[in-house]
């Protein structure tokens, strides 16, 4: 087997895709949080509800929450599946 030579402008080249790829991984991560228990602002700011509405939600039921002493938590993709569960597609003719 022969050797390969590898030049600076590969090494370069080798450098600007990978830091391509890691930025595309990176967007694609971004859309979610970080974390997976949500508290009430961060859900509120998520959803641009007022704490009310948010209140209303946990009331009737739509929303899951768990409590923690006197701290709300919300589970991210539960978060998401409601909305997708009430989802309204409005096909245009």
């Amino acid at each position: 087997m022969g050797a390969t030579i590898i030049t600076t402008e590969d090494l370069m080249e080798f450098k600007l895709e990978l830091l391509d790829e890691i930025r595309k991984l990176l967007q694609n991560n971004s859309d979610q949080p970080i974390k997976k228990w949500l508290k009430s602002p961060e859900v509120r700011e998520l959803l641009g509800i007022s704490s009310g509405t948010l209140q209303n939600l946990r009331i009737n039921g739509t929303l899951p929450y768990t409590r923690v002493g006197g701290v709300l938590y919300y589970d991210y993709e539960e978060i998401m599946q409601v909305l997708e569960k009430n989802r309204i597609n409005n096909k245009i003719p």
